[in-house]
Formats: structure tokens, C-alpha cells, sequence
């Protein structure tokens, strides 16, 4: 993979994460529920939150140094993953919305200026920056997506119970709204491929 690549395969998912709320009002973007109690606004932070993990231990890695396990600091990516979002629940949603555009920008920057051979090979650099990025977003997406759709079925059901007593003659039995059904996505990062630094050949697990 060439430089070029990288930053196009970068852009596309950080696109499609962006694309993955876009026409939401500031208040469906602030409603719980997404991911648990997570707000699309909570996810946006957090998403930012990897990002600023990848530009702390990226230029450790360059130099060849090892993160801290996250296990031993934090008592693991979910603790650290609910550290991080209790100190960003007060940050208003413009805020949230410069920071996310503030510090991935740093994370292209970043990409431009190593040396080629940091992004054509599967070394360190490479994995530990597809884990806080381009590897991460699309749970997000997903679980967006799934959401979205789940408040565009409530709504028919709901349209479709307000009219019930219009169309009762024509039915056999009572109206039955739809069910929802259980979503159990969640941003569970693999604490062993956020931590771990594989072979060269290795290929990381997907972020859980």
C-alpha cells in the first residue's frame, strides 16, 4: 500500500462515518441510545478520543518505543473507554464537533510527513494507526446505521397505531405494533490489538 492509498482508504471511512449522521438535528444527535446510553454526539468524542491516542503513541512507536497496556493503567479499554467519556460529557456539541475536525486533521498531517516505508508494509506504525482510525470507525457506522433505522421503524409503527381504529373493520384481531428488536453493537476494543505489536505478517482482530 502506497502513501496515497493509505490516506484514500483513511478519508473514505472517516466519509462514511461523517455520512453515517449526516441531516440529524442537534437533538437527535444528542439523543441516547445509539451505542447503550451513547449519544451520536458521545460517539463523535470518542471517536476523537482514539484519534488522540493514535497521535500520542504513533511518534512513541516511530521511535521505537512500546504504549503502556491499557490494562495495566486503566484496568482496560472499556475503564478507559468510560474514563474518557465521563470527562468529555460536558463539552458542548460545537466543541465536540472542533475537536473532531481539529484532531484528525493532525492525524493526516501525520500520515503526509513519516517516511514512506512506515505506510507500505503492515509494520507497527501502520497497525496501530488503523485500530484508533480507519479500522474503528465503520462500529460506528454500523451501529448508526442500525439505530437509525430502528427510530424509522418506531415511527411508521406509531403512524400506523394512530390510524388503527379507521382500519379496524378491516382486520382480523387486534393491531400488533412492530417489535423492536435488540441491538447489542458496542465499542468493546480488542485490548490485545489496541496493546499488541504483531509480526509484520500479522493480521490484527477487528476492533470490538
Amino acid at each position: 500500500m502506497t502513501r496515497a492509498q493509505l490516506l484514500r482508504r483513511l478519508d473514505a471511512a472517516w466519509q462514511a462515518l461523517i455520512a453515517s449522521y449526516a441531516g440529524l438535528s442537534e437533538a437527535e444527535l444528542l439523543e441516547p441510545g445509539v451505542t447503550e446510553a451513547w449519544s451520536v454526539r458521545d460517539i463523535i468524542a470518542h471517536v476523537t478520543t482514539w484519534e488522540e491516542e493514535a497521535l500520542t503513541y504513533l511518534p512513541l512507536i516511530l521511535a521505537g518505543g512500546r504504549p503502556p497496556r491499557y490494562s495495566t493503567r486503566y484496568g482496560g479499554i472499556d475503564a478507559f473507554n468510560a474514563l474518557m467519556t465521563d470527562r468529555k460529557k460536558d463539552l458542548f456539541l460545537a466543541e465536540v464537533l472542533r475537536e473532531r475536525d481539529e484532531v484528525h486533521g493532525r492525524v493526516v498531517e501525520l500520515v503526509q510527513q513519516v517516511t514512506e516505508a512506515q505506510v507500505t508494509s503492515e509494520t507497527r506504525f501502520r497497525h496501530r494507526l488503523r485500530m484508533d482510525t480507519y479500522g474503528h470507525y465503520p462500529l460506528h457506522v454500523r451501529a448508526i446505521a442500525s439505530w437509525r433505522k430502528e427510530r424509522s421503524v418506531r415511527r411508521t409503527s406509531a403512524a400506523g397505531l394512530s390510524v388503527a381504529p379507521r382500519r379496524a373493520a378491516t382486520r382480523r384481531g387486534p393491531l400488533r405494533p412492530l417489535g423492536r428488536s435488540r441491538r447489542t453493537a458496542s465499542c468493546r476494543r480488542s485490548a490485545r490489538s489496541a496493546e499488541a505489536s504483531p509480526p509484520l505478517n500479522a493480521r490484527p482482530k477487528s476492533l470490538g
